[in-house]
């Protein structure tokens, strides 16, 4: 029912702005994405193309991807698999020239998940001091704020940033954030409060320390788990030559420590640290991306040691633009060759019995090649190699093959 609403409601907008832009054919403007060196990772939550609707304070747009892949595992394969991978709607307005909205709703896998990412209302009082409150994207990482599809030369999201972090990763809360600008150099920050994890991070069907798990908590939109706020903190440095590198941190109780006055166990902590960069080659054009990430766990004594105190993991993409001409009809076509690489170990330690390491890892190899017919489109070609171990250390499960997709922002 839920999905048919949104469905639903979607299907009525489209169809009013559609006759609307009929009677007058200047209805709709484009308003193009900034790609200038000012922007930080912080600003692409705004930094994406929007059609204004006439003369209204309001502007909408979105994103699609999907993807067919032929993949195996050990020699077992499940044949090709089409996927609708994600539609994503914005709806922003400026109220005010310094009080504006944004809203991203996505929906997952043909509506089988429908989220609200980023719902979000900034006043802005200075380039320094700026107040959000809504629904927030965590800025642990860059990947999290920073996500979609159309920016990226591969299908899959990077193992890192989705598994061992819960990207994309909300929550309800509220901060601040800001931006300084001074010859070649940008700085900009955010700091917020918000509604945190809960026990499902350590209680969840993976059987491991899953972060992603606390996404599963239907309530956590309306209520904190706990009563204690998860602190997401980021600080952004950029040269416009060289390029930018972030570094963020989100901590926070997870557990249920306390019920109407009565103690039921100690508070556990989790607290997650991050590094990211981006940097483009001069001459060369060549694009580098990537972060890592480290997450620490205050497990309980009575779990198995399955469950891992500590993670680590991260990606680095490299992109190589080759051909850029008119292909096609497509005036400022280009073709890319990329490589991503990545890797995450769930549990780093020993076992306490033997003293032999925790073998709990995955890592995977992606080359791609790449077409964009615009900024705004990318077909993509990918072949993926993945070798995952278990917790015993056991011959790796190895993964290999083929996918190929498209994403456009609309």
């Amino acid at each position: 029912m839920k999905s048919q609403f949104y469905l639903t409601l979607c299907f009525w907008l489209f169809v009013v702005l559609v006759i609307q832009a009929q009677n007058d054919s200047t209805f709709f403007k484009r308003i193009t994405s900034d790609s200038s060196k000012n922007q930080l990772n912080l600003d692409a939550v705004y930094n994406r193309p929007f059609l204004q609707a006439g003369k209204t304070p309001v502007a909408v747009g979105g994103y699609v991807e999907s993807k067919v892949e032929y993949l195996q595992t050990d020699g077992v394969s499940e044949g090709y698999q089409f996927q609708m991978q994600r539609m994503t709607l914005f709806v922003s307005s400026s109220i005010h020239r310094r009080i504006k909205f944004l809203s991203e709703i996505e929906f997952e896998e043909g509506t089988k998940e429908i989220n609200i990412e980023f719902a979000s209302l900034d006043l802005q009082f200075n380039p320094m001091f700026n107040l959000r409150g809504g629904i927030l994207m965590n800025p642990i990482g860059a990947f999290n704020q920073n996500h979609d599809g159309p920016k990226w030369e591969f299908n899959d999201r990077p193992i890192a940033a989705t598994q061992m972090l819960p990207a994309t990763f909300s929550n309800v809360g509220m901060g601040l954030w800001g931006k300084y600008a001074k010859k070649n150099w940008i700085f900009g920050y955010e700091a917020y409060l918000t509604n945190g994890f809960d026990e499902q991070i350590i209680n969840n069907t993976e059987n491991k320390t899953f972060l992603p798990a606390s996404k599963l908590n239907p309530d956590r939109f309306e209520e904190n788990f706990n009563g204690l706020p998860l602190f997401t903190g980021k600080i952004a440095l950029r040269n416009r030559k060289f390029g930018e590198i972030g570094i963020s941190t989100m901590q926070g109780i997870y557990n249920k420590f306390e019920e109407d006055g009565l103690v039921l166990d100690e508070k556990r902590a989790v607290r997650v640290w991050a590094i990211d960069f981006n940097t483009t080659l001069p001459k060369l054009n060549t694009f580098i991306n990537g972060e890592w990430a480290w997450v620490a766990v205050n497990v309980p004594e009575t779990f198995t040691q399955q469950y891992g105190n500590r993670q680590s993991g991260g990606f680095i993409d490299v992109v190589q633009p080759v051909i850029k001409r008119k292909i096609f009809g497509f005036d400022n076509a280009v073709v890319n060759l990329a490589c991503r690489l990545e890797f995450v170990d769930w549990n780093i330690g020993t076992f306490k019995e033997t003293g032999d390491p925790i073998e709990d890892k995955i890592w995977a190899i992606v080359p791609a090649l790449s077409f964009r017919p615009s900024t705004q489109t990318v077909l993509r070609l990918n072949y993926r190699y993945q070798a995952q171990t278990d917790i015993l250390g056991n011959p790796a499960a190895l993964t290999g093959g083929f996918q190929f997709g498209i994403s456009s922002y609309f």
